[in-house]
């Protein structure tokens, strides 16, 4: 059976029609003649058994009214309700129970977390400037109005607070759970500001991202096996990497009550002065080698065929070899004290890693043919470069440069070869070597951090509204990082990048309409992956027509009252 709609004299008819076969032809009849549209839609009896009919076929109860309401309506309004994702993690994480302290001992009069949670989820749905993140908030749907002056008020806190938050946070992610936590890693990056004045945070130094000619900050951060940042530290600007260390270990011990762990990082921070305060600290590393550098009997061991295990392939064919060697790490302090770290020095060669050498030297050597048509350059360039390549015939003059043969065999001497240190002496080669490639890990975090949430360039001068925006940034990536841990699934290997969440959770949309003064939302097309997102946290969906009310009891949130700001 169906409706069909027949004209007839400028007027729609209405009839319940059956289709039925006869001698093998389809043929039509007439079941009920409800006769003209326009008298129908007046008809109050009629629609009551309309409703009755859709309550028994399981329609939303008002799916009549909104039909014939349609037709007359306001402009929509849009209202993302995919931050509820983050919410739900809010809360999940203890990142609202963290900051009950500073909103009990503070004695703010204003919802902190409230305020934090709209700049932390500003960074990973819409990254804004705080007075940005302000003008927009509305775009959220039943969020609380957050006065501009309350979230820089909130930023003063979490500076003050930074510590006992990340306290907090990890006994609850990891004591409480009884998760161990047996290996880290640490890597450093610089974060810039849009600005030439310096001050005892903001300063100038070497910046990653070779941005020079403004200040910045240095940025410490320690991360778990799986990816998630335990904490973080801030330094000057010009601090440098090797120097962060002390820092880390602190956080690490004193504040986290870490026993026992093993510090993975890289090239960068191994140095001998940074490793004997691991030691001394009572922890173990998991360091990149500068086999270069080091003694030539070391060298030779290096080098030597001898001693490699070989992994193949799954069709038989070499992928790298490797070995160990003990080594004995001595260095002299600025006591003149003795130091002597036994370790184990694992060497790697592969093929492809020496094709890529190969290349990358051929390639700055070609930079430093063309830096020695212009020698009066190559004095004012720092090592990196061409210029490694490139050296003086006579050091008595100054302008005297040649290319450096010597160096370039020497190098190419090392093409495929890679060394990792280790005071782990019984660790297996094989676990030495995933550790330290898990690096990638924290690398990433910061590529992240920079692009998809954009925490630079930072817009506060205040060394403490600089502390409180990086308060804002960790708790924001650890929300995005669980989020990711949770679309993990090891029998799908589709792997969702922190740009495919943000733009998932901001197709989650209603359409706000207000129709014979009822305020009617309207759920958008969304992403198969939010509503996916939205079943692992355990989060209802909304159907395509609700009343304000119906969506507040479905997400359970409390009514918000409307706020008409001051304007100062």
């Amino acid at each position: 059976m169906f409706i069909k709609t027949t004209k007839a004299n400028n007027y729609e008819y209405i009839k319940l029609v059956e289709s039925y076969r006869e001698n093998g032809t389809t043929k039509h009849r007439v079941l009920f003649n409800f006769g003209r549209a326009d008298l129908i839609k007046k008809d109050e009896s009629f629609i009551r058994i309309a409703k009755r009919l859709c309550e028994i076929a399981g329609l939303p109860g008002n799916f009549t009214e909104h039909q014939s309401t349609f037709k007359n309506c306001s402009e929509a309004d849009f209202y993302n309700y995919g931050y509820l994702a983050y919410w739900r993690l809010w809360k999940k994480l203890g990142i609202e129970g963290a900051l009950e302290y500073p909103q009990k001992y503070t004695k703010a009069e204003y919802p902190i977390s409230e305020t934090v949670f709209l700049m932390s989820v500003q960074h990973l749905l819409e990254p804004k400037s705080k007075l940005s993140t302000h003008n927009n908030q509305s775009r959220y749907f039943n969020m609380a109005e957050i006065p501009l002056h309350n979230m820089y008020r909130a930023l003063d806190v979490l500076s003050k607070w930074k510590e006992e938050i990340e306290n907090e946070l990890f006994e609850h992610n990891y004591i409480r759970c009884n998760k161990k936590v047996d290996v880290v890693f640490y890597d450093v990056t610089t974060v810039g500001f849009e600005s030439v004045i310096a001050d005892e945070l903001k300063d100038f130094g070497f910046s990653k991202a070779c941005k020079f000619n403004e200040v910045q900050v240095v940025l410490g951060m320690i991360i778990d096996a799986d990816g998630m940042p335990v904490g973080y530290e801030l330094f000057p600007g010009n601090t440098f990497d090797g120097k962060t260390m002390v820092g880390a270990l602190e956080n690490i011990g004193k504040r986290f009550g870490i026993d026992r762990v093993i510090i993975v990082a890289d090239r960068g921070l191994n140095s001998k002065s940074n490793l004997n305060l691991i030691k001394q600290a009572g922890y173990g590393y998991i360091m990149a080698s500068k086999i270069k550098g080091m003694k030539k009997s070391t060298q030779e061991k290096i080098l030597s065929p001898e001693n490699f295990t070989v992994v193949k392939d799954s069709a038989g064919n070499e992928n790298f070899r490797y070995k160990t060697i003990e080594y004995i790490n001595e260095f002299v302090d600025e006591n003149n004290e003795l130091h002597r770290l036994e370790e184990n020095l694992v060497i790697t060669y592969s093929e492809k890693r020496a094709k890529k050498d190969r290349k990358d030297r051929e390639r700055l050597i070609e930079k430093a043919v063309k830096l020695l048509e212009y020698p009066v350059k190559i004095s004012a360039l720092n090592k990196r470069g061409g210029k490694k390549y490139v050296a003086k015939t006579d050091p008595k003059k100054a302008e005297n440069w040649k290319l450096d043969e010597e160096k370039i065999r020497q190098d190419a001497e090392f093409d495929g070869f890679y060394g990792i240190q280790t005071s782990e002496k019984n660790m297996p080669a094989t676990d030495v070597a995933e550790a330290y490639h898990t690096l990638w890990k924290i690398e990433e975090s910061f590529r992240i951090m920079k692009s998809t949430m954009e925490i630079e360039p930072v817009f506060h001068w205040t060394p403490k509204r600089i502390q409180g925006h990086f308060v804002v940034c960790f708790l924001a990536f650890l929300m995005e990082r669980k989020m990711e841990l949770l679309l993990k699934n090891e029998k799908d290997e589709t792997v969702f990048s922190p740009q495919r969440i943000q733009n998932a959770l901001n197709t989650m949309q209603f359409a706000a309409v207000t129709a014979d003064n009822e305020e009617l939302f309207i759920k958008a097309k969304t992403e198969p992956l939010a509503n996916k997102i939205f079943k692992l946290l355990k989060l209802d969906l909304p159907a395509n027509i609700n009343k304000k009310s119906e969506l507040i009891e479905l997400f359970k949130l409390a009514e918000q009252p409307k706020v008409v700001q001051m304007s100062f």
